[in-house]
């Protein structure tokens, strides 16, 4: 694995765990020694994380972790359960055999990954969870819907979801997903929209009750 890929993922990691805080900063320096890695596949590693939102940039400022309240994961997830509803809805009538079949393989290897419950193998459900739900989106066949919904999406919370999920969590999450294509085979777009948003749901939870806000309670 190059280095640069490798710094990228190690602080990756640090930013998932519970090494940072929400609003912490974080400079070049503090990570390049954190990881055992100079300064400049630290700073390549932080522009690729800003990108896909582990982390802030301000100026004068610098990087520093996202902060996410309760109230906000909560008006998050509502809204995403919502627009990923009715992309379902609609890519039940509109998906070819291919994309279920492929959707069916992620599901089947999410599914294995799971089962073996290997070091990493939450994060590897993520990313292929990740690939699950762009398909659906791109069946549905709506830009303008699909473009919302990848806006509301959020990378790091959907991380940060799955590491918080125990194997029952996990085991519900699976499910969803086999009775998603039971709806798509069916072309029943009124199923496929209630289990979408039942999913969402359930993530919000698993990630609302692991928030600062909730365990100040």
């Amino acid at each position: 694995m190059a280095k640069a890929e490798r710094t990228y993922e190690l602080i990756r990691d640090l930013l998932l765990s519970s090494a940072y805080k929400p609003g912490d900063k974080l400079t070049e320096a503090s990570l390049a020694k954190a990881v055992g890695a100079s300064r400049t596949p630290v700073r390549e590693a932080l522009r690729r994380l800003h990108t896909e939102g582990f982390v802030e940039w301000e100026t004068n400022i610098g990087a520093r972790i996202p902060e996410w309240s309760a109230e906000d994961l909560w008006d998050l997830f509502t809204v995403r359960a919502t627009l990923e509803g009715a992309v379902a809805q609609r890519a039940a009538h509109r998906i070819t055999a291919e994309e279920r079949a492929r959707l069916q393989e992620l599901s089947s290897r999410m599914e294995e990954l799971a089962d073996a419950a290997e070091p990493g193998h939450l994060d590897r459900i993520a990313e292929l969870n990740g690939q699950f739900h762009h398909i659906i989106m791109n069946a549905s066949r709506n830009q303008r819907l699909s473009s919302l919904l990848s806006a509301m999406v959020q990378v790091p919370l959907v991380y940060r979801t799955f590491r918080q999920y125990d194997r029952d969590s996990l085991s519900r999450s699976m499910a969803h997903h086999r009775e998603v294509l039971v709806a798509f085979a069916h072309r029943d777009g009124e199923w496929a929209q209630s289990i979408m948003q039942s999913h969402i749901y359930s993530a919000r939870s698993t990630l609302i009750s692991q928030s600062p806000d909730e365990e100040s309670d």
